[in-house]
């Protein structure tokens, strides 16, 4: 969980003993709190904090026995890791952002291509209307490649257990936003879908990215994919805004604007049970400010 001052990971261990851990955020990038900006350096450092969390709950997770069979068998790349727990953590991040631009970008981007040449489609046009629906046809492609990952991803048990971890959180924090004291049947009673969800956030990426995209126009297949790597931060940027938008506001056009993002957040949470939820609530606690003003987006 994330405060404004705080972050705090808990996880329950093999005895059933929550463990909680808190420390301050980072505070070297606030002074990129600032609009289109900040959008593109919260992906980064919350990807980071993710990852983090990850790796601490599984080593937290580990009986002993099983730790110490892992210590036994470490090969050169387990020694490697542990002694530079920080370059793993960015290599992690490098490898992760890379099969994201292959996979989201590279993919649609050549799938789009093949069609303009078997089809001659906007074949010689870098710009106008044809561009324009060869783009609507590599957003499409992207969002289908997006939503048939996270439907395989979402039937393994790995998964679907953090995706119920993920519903937890949200549940607690709609708990929170209204207002309820923290306890499971609280909890129990919000719903697992929320506007500032980052898979929300991932879906308007995706969405703003076709308008843009189509402006540069279509040009090789390397040249679009470099161009459509270096407007990223741009089009989080933009989407990082809209999100806050229909985070903070309830009208006709935000809950139009949420509806897609929300609706995808069926694949991205499940429903927790009592202990998950308690797990959330023991994270939640600690991150909350002593000023209610200080959350508010």
């Amino acid at each position: 969980m994330l405060g404004p001052e705080k972050q705090a990971i808990a996880v329950r261990d093999q005895t059933g003993e929550i463990k909680v851990t808190v420390k301050d955020r980072d505070k070297r990038f606030s002074f990129f709190n600032v609009p289109f900006l900040r959008g593109v350096v919260r992906l980064v450092t919350q990807l980071k904090t993710g990852v983090q969390a990850l790796m601490y709950s599984a080593d937290v997770a580990m009986t002993e026995e099983e730790r110490q069979e892992k210590s036994e068998n470490d090969g050169w790349f387990d020694r490697f890791s542990g002694r530079y727990p920080d370059l793993m953590l960015t290599l992690t991040l490098i490898v992760s952002l890379g099969l994201s631009v292959a996979f989201f970008i590279l993919l649609p981007s050549a799938v789009t291509d093949l069609i303009r040449r078997l089809t001659g489609f906007g074949i010689g046009e870098q710009r106008g209307l044809r561009v324009f629906i060869l783009s609507l046809i590599e957003g499409v492609v992207r969002i289908g490649i997006f939503l048939l990952y996270m439907y395989l991803t979402s039937k393994t048990n790995d998964i679907r257990r953090v995706w119920m971890y993920h519903g937890a959180e949200h549940k607690t924090i709609a708990c929170y936003e209204s207002g309820l004291q923290l306890n499971v049947e609280n909890v129990k009673q919000n719903s697992r879908f929320h506007p500032r969800c980052g898979t929300s956030f991932i879906f308007i990426v995706m969405l703003i990215s076709i308008l843009v995209f189509a402006l540069v126009g279509r040009y090789t297949l390397w040249i679009n994919v470099l161009l459509r790597v270096a407007l990223l931060p741009a089009v989080a940027g933009i989407a990082y805004e809209v999100q806050r938008i229909t985070g903070a506001h309830d009208n006709a056009l935000t809950r139009v604007l949420a509806k897609p993002g929300l609706a995808l957040q069926r694949l991205t949470t499940a429903e927790p049970d009592d202990e998950i939820i308690e797990v959330a609530i023991a994270a939640m606690n600690p991150v909350i400010p002593e000023n209610p003003q200080d959350d508010l987006w």
